[in-house]
Parts: structure tokens; C-alpha cells; sequence
């Protein structure tokens, strides 16, 4: 597109509505190009039903290999989701899917708002996907980024018309100070449409079933969250400081998806504990139906980071896990992409670090770091996912502590894909512990699928004992034991309960446990009253 701006000059631009962009080898900016196949892709499959329990799998469509290259859509498509389907995940968030000139940005420094990433492969390679996981039951999920925009002009939306106010504020206003990106005036009447035309176009052209906005602290407030701590006070939440365009917008967002796709699924990244922003726009609320549980995952790593096994604070791990707004739904998570980048680290590289490339094989003896490390991924996981909110999520290679750190090539890197994949083949190796947690990760989403404590009331917490660091709660009929001591086994512990047989145990064979239970037997309570419930058994 070539605009005239109105001091004369001639600008070179790719129109915003762009379907199509690819870059040339041997080139720094993309170009549009017009996609119109002779025959244009046809879905084959209908969406899912809307989900009751949520079980999440974050996926990001470029490093869904075990190689060192960009994957594709083909890939992830006959590679990766019989694996999130045999996992027990029956939704998958795409992560950086709209075209992003800079790689190592995540997908979150976006260029064309309309267009599919081109470097995994064509539109319709991405509408097969899409339709292939809907036959398998599937729910998708874009991570879509209206929070910001990439600074670029010549491929991006930035300076589109030669001023910097043309989908943006003007002036300081107009750029984040950390995400060093453009800012979009949600007052502007072209903004809206040009946002909600594109939130239509995901839904009606390839089919997603909903959508993960990104960055909505960001856009709630005018301080976007920089510099500023949450404690819950409604103070922070409610005055001069909300961006009520913003807000707004994200109303009618919600509105108009809700409106058009009843069965549409909107997830809202906010860090800072919005009142009502899961409630519907009816009640004056935000519109969407979930947000993410961001304390959770920094809780794990202070945890692990700081305190000894010893000192391991039961009720403070409950209170965490439990300290949610009543009636909006949360999704839980362990840990998700965030933790996986450089400079951070995973859960399991937390627990294991160095001996993860010594020790991981069955051939060597499990040491008691390894030891350590693989029961407390499983309990962690398990207690966030039954405990922690009305849906769970994942991020891909995490589920069986893929090693290492997560780092796209870049200058800083000599251009290396080495850490920009997932060695999904360690699982299939019977001589590595891996498959151990792969193992429990599939069993434990399984469970959920058939008793469905994501979609039951909250749990009800019996036990929290701070010197036997024993947490005990029972969930859509189930009871869950924690055991958290770091050396302390129990023999006839009294819990609140009628009768159990076990149906998930960490400690079992098959995930790397010791075996110390007896599968076979069944439990009886008898009348003895404990933690003021008439019944209770001793295990």
C-alpha cells in the first residue's frame, strides 16, 4: 500500500489487514502477499462442545520438535496432537500464531494482526490443524495480543499513516517503557473496529474456539502494572488510575464474541486480581469466563527457591492454592511458558539442575536430589491442579520436566536453535525417567476427565498439619492426601473420610515411586469423629 502522509512524502506500507505476509531469505522486512488458492480449505469437522473442565496444553507451533529448526503446522498437526490427546488435554492455547517479524519475541511483538505466522506454513496448513484437532475433540485457543503492538512501520502497524496517532496514543502515551511497544487508543472508533474485525476473523476463517488475552493488566490500567504491587485492596482497582477505554473495549470484546459464538471461550491474563473482570458484562462485569492464577506458579518457585523442605508452610501453601474471587472461575497452573524462558528456570531444573544430565537415566541409582525432584513435580502438579482453581494448564515439555531453558535463536546466542525446541523423544526412551512423569501427567488428567473436579465446587480442606506437613482435601467425591514431609512416613493416619480405595498414587512403579501401598485393599471408616466430621479411617 503506498500513502501520500501529509507532509508529501511517499510511504511504502503492508495494509493491516494483510492475510498473508512471508519474508524473503535474503531480506529484513515481509512482504504482503495475496493469498487466494484456487480451493481454499474446507472444514471437515465441527468445534467441540463448550468444555465443562478445561485441561490446557500452551503450545507454541515453532519449537514442537525435537530438532533444531522452526516446526511447522504439518508437524504439529501429525506429531504433536495425538501427543496432547493421549495426555489427557482436551484444549490447546496456540501461542505466537499472528505474524511477528522478530522470532525470539514469543509471538508477543506483533506486526500483522491478520496474518498466520508464515515461517510454520500457509493459512490453510494452519485451518487443517485446526480442524484435525477438532476431530480428535479439541478445543483451540489463540493467544491473541491486543494489549500492544510491534514498533515496526515498514511491516508493522506503527506509523502507518507517516503520524504516530494513527492506531495509537500520541506521544508517551502511545509506548509500553519495558515491552518497548506501541499502545492502541481504545477511544478511537477505527481501533475498535479494526480489533474486533480481527477477533471475528480468527473465529469465522480458522475456526478457534477462543481466545487467551494477553497482557490485560497492562491495558487495565494507565501505570500498566509498571512498578506497581497488587494486595487486593479495592483502591487499586477502582479510580483514576483504570484505563476505562480499555476496559470497555475488553467489554465488548466479550460482548460481541459471546453474541455472535455463544460457545466461545475467553481467558484473561491479569496479574492484578480485577474485581468482576470473570463475571458477565450484564452484571457490569469484564465478560471473560476465566482468568489465569498467576500467584500460584510464583509461590512454587519462592517455595522451592527459598525454603527448606522442612520449612515448607502447609497453610500457606492452601491459602494460595484456595485465595480466589468467589464465583470466577481461575485456571491453575504449576508453571507455564513464563518460567521456561532464559533466565528463568522450569520446575523440574529447579528441583534436579545439574544431575537432570547425569542422573535421568533408570541405569544410574536414584539419587536423592533426582528422587526428590521427580515425587515433588508430581505432587506439585497434582495438588495445583485439584486444588487450585476450575481449570488447569500446561505448558508443552513441561509435564515430564523437559531439561533446560527455553531460548529462541538471536544475536546474543549466535542464532542457535538448540534451546528452541522440545525433545518430546525423551519420553519415549525407556532408560530415561521421563517417561516416569509423562506417565502421571496423562493418569492424573484422565482421572479428571472421568470424576471432573475442575467443573465441581471448590474443595473442601480437612487437614493442613504444619509439623507433619500433611494437607488433606476432598474434591467432586474424592479425597487427596499430601504428604510434604521431607522424610516422614505414616502408618495409621486418621483422615476424613467414609471408605476410599486408591485410584492415583505417586509413589506407584510406573512414575518412578517406591511402592509403598497396597493397591488391592479397600478402606471402611468407622464413627469416629475427626476435624469435625462424624467419620474417619486410619491410612
Amino acid at each position: 500500500v503506498v500513502i501520500r502522509a501529509q507532509n508529501g512524502e511517499l510511504l511504502y506500507r503492508i495494509s493491516p489487514w494483510a492475510r498473508y505476509v512471508v519474508r524473503d531469505e535474503d531480506k529484513v522486512n515481509y512482504d504482503w502477499v495475496h493469498w487466494n488458492p484456487p480451493q481454499s480449505y474446507i472444514h471437515k469437522h465441527p468445534s467441540p462442545k463448550r468444555l465443562k473442565s478445561l485441561r490446557i496444553y500452551e503450545s507454541h507451533v515453532g519449537i514442537a520438535s525435537p530438532e533444531g529448526k522452526v516446526a511447522s503446522y504439518k508437524n504439529f498437526t501429525y506429531n504433536v496432537l495425538p501427543r496432547i490427546k493421549d495426555l489427557g488435554y482436551n484444549c490447546v492455547q496456540l501461542m505466537a500464531i499472528m505474524e511477528h517479524a522478530y522470532y525470539a519475541s514469543f509471538g508477543y511483538q506483533v506486526t500483522s494482526f491478520f496474518a498466520a505466522s508464515s515461517r510454520y506454513g500457509t493459512p490453510d496448513d494452519l485451518k487443517e490443524m485446526i480442524d484435525v484437532a477438532h476431530s480428535m475433540g479439541i478445543t483451540v485457543l489463540l493467544d491473541v495480543v491486543h494489549s500492544h503492538a510491534s514498533k515496526n512501520s515498514e511491516d508493522g502497524l506503527n506509523k502507518f499513516d507517516g503520524t504516530d496517532y494513527c492506531f495509537f496514543h500520541s506521544g508517551p502515551k502511545g509506548t509500553h517503557q519495558l515491552w518497548d511497544s506501541r499502545l492502541f487508543d481504545y477511544a478511537n472508533w477505527e481501533v475498535l473496529r479494526f480489533l474486533l474485525s480481527n477477533l471475528r476473523m480468527w473465529i469465522q476463517e480458522y475456526r478457534f474456539d477462543g481466545f487467551r488475552f494477553d497482557g490485560v493488566t497492562s491495558m487495565l490500567y494507565h501505570h500498566h502494572g509498571i512498578g506497581t504491587g497488587f494486595s487486593g485492596d479495592y483502591n487499586e482497582y477502582f479510580g483514576l488510575h483504570v484505563d476505562e477505554d480499555a476496559l470497555c473495549y475488553l467489554m465488548l470484546a466479550n460482548h460481541m464474541i459471546k453474541f455472535l459464538h455463544p460457545e466461545c471461550i475467553t481467558i484473561a491474563e491479569d496479574v492484578s486480581g480485577m474485581p468482576a473482570l470473570c463475571r458477565p458484562v450484564a452484571e457490569g462485569g469484564g465478560g471473560f469466563d476465566y482468568r489465569l492464577a498467576m500467584a500460584i506458579p510464583d509461590k512454587w518457585i519462592q517455595i522451592i527457591k527459598e525454603l527448606k523442605d522442612e520449612e515448607w508452610n502447609m497453610g500457606n501453601i492452601v491459602h494460595t492454592l484456595t485465595n480466589r474471587r468467589y464465583e470466577e472461575k481461575y485456571i491453575a497452573y504449576a508453571e507455564s511458558h513464563d518460567q521456561a524462558l532464559v533466565g528463568d528456570k522450569t520446575l523440574a531444573f529447579r528441583l534436579m539442575d545439574a544431575e537432570m544430565y547425569t542422573n535421568m537415566s533408570v541405569l544410574s541409582p536414584l539419587t536423592p536430589v533426582i528422587d526428590r525432584g521427580i515425587q515433588l513435580h508430581k505432587m506439585i502438579r497434582l495438588i495445583t491442579h485439584t486444588l487450585g482453581g476450575e481449570s488447569y494448564l500446561n505448558f508443552m515439555g513441561n509435564e515430564f520436566g523437559h531439561p533446560e531453558w527455553l531460548d529462541f535463536p538471536r544475536k546474543g546466542n549466535n542464532e542457535s536453535y538448540h534451546y528452541a525446541r522440545r525433545q518430546f523423544n525423551l519420553t519415549e526412551d525407556h532408560l530415561l525417567r521421563y517417561r516416569f512423569l509423562n506417565a502421571f501427567d496423562r493418569d492424573m488428567n484422565r482421572l479428571e476427565e472421568r470424576f471432573g473436579w475442575l467443573a465441581s465446587p471448590p474443595a473442601y480442606v480437612s487437614e493442613k498439619h504444619e509439623s507433619n506437613k500433611v494437607i488433606a482435601f476432598e474434591r467432586a467425591g474424592l479425597i487427596f492426601i499430601f504428604n510434604f514431609h521431607p522424610y516422614q512416613s505414616y502408618v495409621d493416619y486418621r483422615v476424613v473420610i467414609f471408605k476410599y480405595k486408591i485410584l492415583l498414587d505417586s509413589d506407584a512403579a510406573e512414575y518412578g515411586g517406591h511402592q509403598r501401598l497396597d493397591h488391592n485393599t479397600e478402606y471402611f471408616s468407622e464413627e469416629y469423629s475427626h476435624n469435625y466430621r462424624p467419620n474417619s479411617l486410619m491410612v
